[in-house]
């Protein structure tokens, strides 16, 4: 893998085990030389993972609207800096031009860029590995959402294998570096 993009929130949570995990991330990603793309902001989760790839000498990019930009938000040490004009181009550029998905602890934005990468991957328009960095079962709730629409007969089985999760960083790193998309169906 080259490149990944990684989604979190904008505010760091209420438990430091979330930063201690983005920092992490960031560490491991620099050390491979893995580009991480992200949101651009100075804030929250995405602070903490674009500091420690600058302080670990990794490539990084970051994607940020006019308007949070315009707010001050954007981080000041990130050199590749893409300003767009809305949300939507914001998650196509962060999706469509990377080798996977990371999704850190986040709220509204970080599930709506998850859940884009996903039903691209049902459309057969992204075939790369999706993954949740599940910190102290975050996600726990979610990942048990996703059984109930399989077993409600909302998602099929193939296509909820496109959503990754693991507790710890290489763990998902290793399942998306040995990920093969495997659609099925022509619109499901």
């Amino acid at each position: 893998m080259q490149s990944i993009a990684v989604f979190c929130g904008a505010n760091k949570g209420n438990k430091p085990v979330y930063a201690e995990q983005a920092a992490l991330l960031g560490k491991i990603l620099a050390e491979r030389n893995i580009r991480v793309l992200f949101g651009g902001g100075s804030v929250g989760l995405m602070g903490v993972l674009a500091d420690a790839v600058l302080a670990h000498g990794g490539p990084i990019t970051g994607v940020i609207t006019q308007q949070l930009n315009g707010l001050e938000l954007g981080h000041p040490g990130i050199k590749d800096m893409i300003i767009v004009e809305s949300m939507a181009e914001r998650r196509t550029l962060l999706i469509k031009g990377t080798d996977g998905v990371i999704t850190l602890p986040g709220g509204y934005g970080s599930m709506d860029e998850h859940f884009e990468a996903l039903t691209l991957a049902q459309l057969h328009q992204y075939h790369k590995p999706v993954g949740l960095l599940n910190v102290e079962g975050y996600y726990d709730p979610m990942l048990q959402m996703l059984d109930n629409m399989v077993e409600n007969g909302f998602l099929r089985e193939q296509n909820r294998k496109f959503c990754l999760s693991a507790d710890r960083v290489e763990t998902l790193i290793d399942q998306m570096a040995a990920y093969e998309y495997n659609p099925v169906g022509k619109w499901t």
